[in-house]
Protein backbone atom coordinates (compact mmCIF):
# COMPACT_ATOMS: atom_id res chain seq x y z
CA UNK A 1 0.00 0.00 0.00
CA UNK A 2 1.32 3.58 -0.87
CA UNK A 3 1.39 5.76 2.24
CA UNK A 4 -0.47 8.59 1.92
CA UNK A 5 1.63 12.53 2.04
CA UNK A 6 0.34 13.89 5.25
CA UNK A 7 2.64 11.25 7.02
CA UNK A 8 6.09 13.09 5.63
CA UNK A 9 4.82 16.82 6.48
CA UNK A 10 8.27 17.46 4.93
CA UNK A 11 8.82 16.05 1.96
CA UNK A 12 8.65 18.10 -1.19
CA UNK A 13 5.42 18.99 -3.33
CA UNK A 14 5.12 16.39 -6.00
CA UNK A 15 5.80 17.43 -9.51
CA UNK A 16 2.66 17.72 -11.75
CA UNK A 17 2.46 14.92 -14.06
CA UNK A 18 3.69 12.14 -11.91
CA UNK A 19 0.61 10.30 -11.57
CA UNK A 20 -0.18 10.04 -15.20
CA UNK A 21 3.44 9.33 -16.65
CA UNK A 22 3.27 6.07 -13.70
CA UNK A 23 -0.01 4.76 -15.22
CA UNK A 24 1.57 5.16 -18.42
CA UNK A 25 4.59 3.16 -17.40
CA UNK A 26 2.09 0.43 -16.18
CA UNK A 27 -0.26 0.03 -19.44
CA UNK A 28 3.50 -0.60 -20.97
CA UNK A 29 4.62 -3.01 -19.08
CA UNK A 30 1.24 -5.31 -19.29
CA UNK A 31 1.56 -5.13 -22.94
CA UNK A 32 5.03 -5.88 -22.96
CA UNK A 33 4.26 -9.11 -20.94
CA UNK A 34 1.17 -9.95 -23.27
CA UNK A 35 3.18 -9.68 -26.43
CA UNK A 36 6.03 -11.92 -24.90
CA UNK A 37 3.33 -14.10 -23.39
CA UNK A 38 1.59 -14.78 -26.74
CA UNK A 39 4.42 -14.49 -29.15
CA UNK A 40 6.37 -17.60 -27.65
CA UNK A 41 4.71 -21.05 -28.90
CA UNK A 42 5.10 -23.36 -26.18
CA UNK A 43 5.75 -27.01 -27.21
CA UNK A 44 4.95 -30.04 -25.24
CA UNK A 45 4.97 -32.27 -27.63
CA UNK A 46 8.22 -34.48 -29.14
CA UNK A 47 8.41 -33.51 -32.74
CA UNK A 48 7.95 -35.57 -35.39
CA UNK A 49 11.07 -37.17 -37.79
CA UNK A 50 11.82 -35.26 -41.03
CA UNK A 51 11.79 -36.49 -44.80
CA UNK A 52 13.86 -35.71 -47.50
CA UNK A 53 13.97 -36.38 -51.16
CA UNK A 54 16.74 -36.00 -53.12
CA UNK A 55 16.32 -35.24 -56.85
CA UNK A 56 19.12 -35.06 -59.61
CA UNK A 57 19.73 -31.83 -61.19
CA UNK A 58 17.66 -31.27 -64.60
CA UNK A 59 18.45 -28.16 -66.92
CA UNK A 60 16.34 -25.56 -66.42
CA UNK A 61 15.29 -26.03 -70.39
CA UNK A 62 14.51 -29.72 -70.19
CA UNK A 63 12.19 -29.68 -67.19
CA UNK A 64 9.60 -27.10 -66.68
CA UNK A 65 9.07 -25.31 -63.48
CA UNK A 66 6.37 -26.43 -61.08
CA UNK A 67 4.63 -23.19 -60.24
CA UNK A 68 4.28 -23.02 -56.40
CA UNK A 69 0.91 -21.86 -55.06
CA UNK A 70 1.07 -18.99 -52.24
CA UNK A 71 1.15 -20.24 -48.55
CA UNK A 72 -1.99 -20.25 -46.77
CA UNK A 73 -2.26 -18.49 -43.96
CA UNK A 74 -2.90 -20.20 -40.92
CA UNK A 75 -4.86 -18.65 -37.94
CA UNK A 76 -3.49 -18.63 -34.96
CA UNK A 77 -3.84 -20.72 -32.34
CA UNK A 78 -6.74 -18.52 -29.45
CA UNK A 79 -4.37 -17.58 -26.48
CA UNK A 80 -4.05 -20.37 -23.90
CA UNK A 81 -4.25 -18.85 -20.17
CA UNK A 82 -1.68 -19.76 -18.08
CA UNK A 83 -2.18 -19.56 -14.45
CA UNK A 84 0.96 -19.32 -13.17
CA UNK A 85 1.95 -16.69 -15.52
CA UNK A 86 -0.37 -14.26 -14.58
CA UNK A 87 0.77 -14.88 -11.31
CA UNK A 88 4.41 -14.58 -12.12
CA UNK A 89 3.29 -11.17 -13.94
CA UNK A 90 1.43 -9.92 -11.08
CA UNK A 91 3.98 -10.58 -8.46
CA UNK A 92 6.50 -8.72 -11.17
CA UNK A 93 4.60 -5.35 -11.23
CA UNK A 94 3.95 -6.04 -7.37
CA UNK A 95 8.40 -5.84 -7.09
CA UNK A 96 7.88 -3.03 -9.45
CA UNK A 97 5.68 -1.14 -8.18
CA UNK A 98 7.34 -1.76 -4.17
CA UNK A 99 10.52 -0.83 -5.72
CA UNK A 100 9.17 2.74 -6.97
CA UNK A 101 7.48 3.02 -3.80
CA UNK A 102 10.46 3.02 -2.04
CA UNK A 103 12.46 4.69 -4.77
CA UNK A 104 10.07 7.55 -4.29
CA UNK A 105 10.45 6.98 -0.38
CA UNK A 106 14.28 7.45 -0.84
CA UNK A 107 14.02 9.91 -3.02
CA UNK A 108 11.62 11.98 -0.08
CA UNK A 109 14.20 10.86 2.42
CA UNK A 110 17.05 12.20 0.75
CA UNK A 111 14.69 15.25 -0.35
CA UNK A 112 14.04 15.69 3.66
CA UNK A 113 17.78 15.17 4.44
CA UNK A 114 19.08 17.54 1.92
CA UNK A 115 16.35 20.06 3.09
CA UNK A 116 17.41 19.90 6.84
CA UNK A 117 21.14 20.10 5.78
CA UNK A 118 20.03 23.35 4.21
CA UNK A 119 18.29 24.54 7.23
CA UNK A 120 21.06 23.67 9.45
CA UNK A 121 23.49 25.38 6.83
CA UNK A 122 21.36 28.74 6.77
CA UNK A 123 20.81 28.35 10.51
CA UNK A 124 24.22 28.15 11.26
CA UNK A 125 24.86 31.03 9.15
CA UNK A 126 22.73 32.62 10.81
CA UNK A 127 23.87 32.15 13.75
CA UNK A 128 27.79 33.37 12.26
CA UNK A 129 26.24 36.06 11.24
CA UNK A 130 24.49 36.84 14.80
CA UNK A 131 27.99 36.32 16.45
CA UNK A 132 29.56 38.54 14.07
CA UNK A 133 27.12 41.70 14.47
CA UNK A 134 27.56 41.13 18.10
CA UNK A 135 31.39 41.18 17.68
CA UNK A 136 31.06 44.30 15.65
CA UNK A 137 28.76 45.91 17.92
CA UNK A 138 31.09 44.79 21.23
CA UNK A 139 33.70 46.02 19.65
CA UNK A 140 32.44 49.40 18.16
CA UNK A 141 30.86 49.61 21.57
CA UNK A 142 34.48 48.93 23.25
CA UNK A 143 35.50 52.01 20.67
CA UNK A 144 32.70 54.14 21.21
CA UNK A 145 34.04 53.68 25.51
CA UNK A 146 37.46 54.04 24.98
CA UNK A 147 36.78 57.61 23.07
CA UNK A 148 34.64 58.13 25.72
CA UNK A 149 37.04 57.59 28.06
CA UNK A 150 39.78 59.80 26.06
CA UNK A 151 37.48 62.67 25.74
CA UNK A 152 37.04 62.96 29.20
CA UNK A 153 40.42 62.83 30.03
CA UNK A 154 41.44 65.30 27.81
CA UNK A 155 38.66 67.18 29.23
CA UNK A 156 40.34 66.69 32.66
CA UNK A 157 43.44 67.88 31.26
CA UNK A 158 42.36 70.92 30.01
CA UNK A 159 40.27 71.42 33.52
CA UNK A 160 43.54 70.74 35.33
CA UNK A 161 45.35 73.04 33.38
CA UNK A 162 42.57 75.87 33.09
CA UNK A 163 42.90 75.57 37.19
CA UNK A 164 46.75 75.67 37.40
CA UNK A 165 46.67 78.76 34.77
CA UNK A 166 44.01 80.26 37.22
CA UNK A 167 46.30 79.38 40.35
CA UNK A 168 49.26 81.16 38.81
CA UNK A 169 47.28 84.15 37.52
CA UNK A 170 46.35 83.85 40.98
CA UNK A 171 49.73 84.09 43.18
CA UNK A 172 50.82 86.37 39.98
CA UNK A 173 48.11 88.81 40.80
CA UNK A 174 48.81 88.42 44.60
CA UNK A 175 52.60 88.90 44.25
CA UNK A 176 51.58 91.68 42.12
CA UNK A 177 49.14 92.74 45.51
CA UNK A 178 51.87 92.05 47.76
CA UNK A 179 54.78 93.95 45.28
CA UNK A 180 52.03 97.05 45.54
CA UNK A 181 51.33 96.73 48.90
CA UNK A 182 54.83 96.81 49.97
CA UNK A 183 55.72 99.62 47.60
CA UNK A 184 52.84 101.05 49.32
CA UNK A 185 53.69 100.26 52.69
CA UNK A 186 57.16 101.46 51.83
CA UNK A 187 55.89 105.13 50.68
CA UNK A 188 53.48 105.60 53.70
CA UNK A 189 57.06 104.31 55.89
CA UNK A 190 58.89 107.12 53.82
CA UNK A 191 55.96 109.33 54.13
CA UNK A 192 56.14 108.64 57.94
CA UNK A 193 59.57 109.52 58.40
CA UNK A 194 59.23 112.26 56.43
CA UNK A 195 56.31 113.29 58.18
CA UNK A 196 58.27 112.57 61.58
CA UNK A 197 61.41 114.29 60.74
CA UNK A 198 59.21 117.09 59.85
CA UNK A 199 57.83 117.48 63.11
CA UNK A 200 61.21 117.07 65.02
CA UNK A 201 62.30 119.85 62.93
CA UNK A 202 59.70 121.77 64.62
CA UNK A 203 59.27 120.53 67.40
CA UNK A 204 63.05 121.72 67.29
CA UNK A 205 62.15 124.79 66.49
CA UNK A 206 58.99 124.97 69.08
CA UNK A 207 61.70 123.72 71.29
CA UNK A 208 64.56 126.83 70.87
CA UNK A 209 61.54 129.34 70.80
CA UNK A 210 60.83 128.22 74.30
CA UNK A 211 64.38 127.96 75.81
CA UNK A 212 64.56 131.30 74.38
CA UNK A 213 61.73 132.28 75.96
CA UNK A 214 62.34 130.69 79.25
CA UNK A 215 65.93 132.38 79.34
CA UNK A 216 64.35 135.85 79.03
CA UNK A 217 62.24 135.13 81.88
CA UNK A 218 64.31 133.73 84.57
CA UNK A 219 66.98 136.60 83.17
CA UNK A 220 70.05 133.85 81.80
CA UNK A 221 71.78 135.45 79.29
CA UNK A 222 73.09 132.39 77.01
CA UNK A 223 72.04 130.90 73.79
CA UNK A 224 68.89 129.47 72.85
CA UNK A 225 70.79 125.86 73.10
CA UNK A 226 71.57 126.07 77.03
CA UNK A 227 69.82 123.63 79.22
CA UNK A 228 68.06 123.93 82.28
CA UNK A 229 68.09 121.50 84.80
CA UNK A 230 64.57 122.56 86.03
CA UNK A 231 62.62 121.91 82.69
CA UNK A 232 62.46 118.03 84.18
CA UNK A 233 59.49 119.06 86.48
CA UNK A 234 58.29 120.78 84.16
CA UNK A 235 54.62 120.01 82.55
CA UNK A 236 51.95 117.59 84.43
CA UNK A 237 52.40 114.60 81.98
CA UNK A 238 56.04 113.63 81.62
CA UNK A 239 59.27 114.57 82.44
CA UNK A 240 63.29 114.01 81.50
CA UNK A 241 66.26 112.71 83.97
CA UNK A 242 68.61 111.78 81.75
CA UNK A 243 71.44 114.48 81.57
CA UNK A 244 72.04 113.89 77.48
CA UNK A 245 68.33 115.10 76.51
CA UNK A 246 67.76 118.51 75.24
CA UNK A 247 65.34 120.74 77.26
CA UNK A 248 62.47 120.19 74.93
CA UNK A 249 63.07 116.02 74.41
CA UNK A 250 60.21 115.51 77.59
CA UNK A 251 57.48 117.57 75.93
CA UNK A 252 58.31 115.37 73.09
CA UNK A 253 58.03 112.10 75.14
CA UNK A 254 54.78 113.04 76.58
CA UNK A 255 53.08 114.09 73.25
CA UNK A 256 54.09 110.62 72.41
CA UNK A 257 53.38 108.50 75.54
CA UNK A 258 50.10 110.82 76.83
CA UNK A 259 47.75 109.23 73.80
CA UNK A 260 48.74 105.78 74.81
CA UNK A 261 47.33 106.05 78.31
CA UNK A 262 44.19 103.88 78.91
CA UNK A 263 42.91 104.93 82.17
CA UNK A 264 39.70 105.23 83.76
CA UNK A 265 40.31 105.25 87.55
CA UNK A 266 40.83 107.92 90.28
CA UNK A 267 43.11 110.44 89.36
CA UNK A 268 43.96 111.78 92.48
CA UNK A 269 47.45 111.87 94.23
CA UNK A 270 48.53 109.30 91.51
CA UNK A 271 52.34 109.69 90.06
CA UNK A 272 54.56 107.31 88.37
CA UNK A 273 58.03 107.26 87.70
CA UNK A 274 58.98 104.79 84.84
CA UNK A 275 63.16 104.26 84.33
CA UNK A 276 63.65 103.57 80.30
CA UNK A 277 66.44 102.40 78.23
CA UNK A 278 66.60 103.10 74.82
CA UNK A 279 69.27 102.61 71.59
CA UNK A 280 69.93 105.52 69.74
CA UNK A 281 67.44 104.69 67.05
CA UNK A 282 64.48 105.11 69.66
CA UNK A 283 63.99 100.96 70.48
CA UNK A 284 62.81 100.81 73.18
CA UNK A 285 65.48 97.99 75.43
CA UNK A 286 63.34 98.06 78.46
CA UNK A 287 60.72 100.18 81.05
CA UNK A 288 60.30 99.47 84.62
CA UNK A 289 58.78 101.38 87.27
CA UNK A 290 61.82 103.25 89.42
CA UNK A 291 58.68 104.87 91.58
CA UNK A 292 55.49 103.16 92.00
CA UNK A 293 52.31 105.89 92.89
CA UNK A 294 50.86 103.11 94.91
CA UNK A 295 48.21 101.92 92.84
CA UNK A 296 48.79 99.07 90.71
CA UNK A 297 46.38 99.59 87.82
CA UNK A 298 47.93 102.88 87.29
CA UNK A 299 51.31 101.49 87.24
CA UNK A 300 50.82 99.05 84.98
CA UNK A 301 48.30 101.51 82.88
CA UNK A 302 51.56 103.93 82.54
CA UNK A 303 54.24 101.21 82.37
CA UNK A 304 51.74 99.88 78.82
CA UNK A 305 51.63 103.43 77.68
CA UNK A 306 55.41 103.86 77.97
CA UNK A 307 55.54 100.17 75.96
CA UNK A 308 53.25 101.10 73.11
CA UNK A 309 55.42 103.83 72.72
CA UNK A 310 57.89 102.11 70.71
CA UNK A 311 60.39 103.67 69.57
CA UNK A 312 60.83 106.87 71.44
CA UNK A 313 61.04 110.15 69.24
CA UNK A 314 64.55 111.20 68.81
CA UNK A 315 66.49 114.46 70.40
CA UNK A 316 67.23 117.22 68.33
CA UNK A 317 70.92 115.87 67.60
CA UNK A 318 69.07 112.73 65.32
CA UNK A 319 69.68 110.14 68.45
CA UNK A 320 67.58 109.18 71.46
CA UNK A 321 68.99 109.19 75.30
CA UNK A 322 70.29 105.79 76.06
CA UNK A 323 68.31 106.06 79.74
CA UNK A 324 66.22 108.66 80.71
CA UNK A 325 63.04 108.44 83.42
CA UNK A 326 59.09 109.60 82.42
CA UNK A 327 57.13 111.05 85.03
CA UNK A 328 53.41 110.33 84.16
CA UNK A 329 49.86 111.57 86.02
CA UNK A 330 46.87 110.47 84.91
CA UNK A 331 44.82 113.56 83.38
CA UNK A 332 42.71 115.20 85.82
Amino acid sequence: MIRKNTEYPLQPPRERGTGRAFVFALVMHALLGFFLYHGIQWQNSTPEGAEAELWTEVPDSAIPRPVTPPPVPVAPAPPVRDEQADIALQEKKRKQQEAAREAQLAEQQRQQKLQAQQEAEAKRQQQLAAEQAAQKAASAKQKQLQQQQAEKLRQQQLAEQKKQQQLKEQQEEQQKQAEAEAKKAEAQKAAKAKAQAEAAAQAKKLDAERRARLAQMQGMAGPPGSTGNGLGKSGTGSGSGGTAASPGYADKVCRVVRPNISWGGETEGLETVIAVRCSSTGTLLSATIAHSSGNSAWDDAALRAVQRSDPMPQDIDGKTPASFRITLRPAG
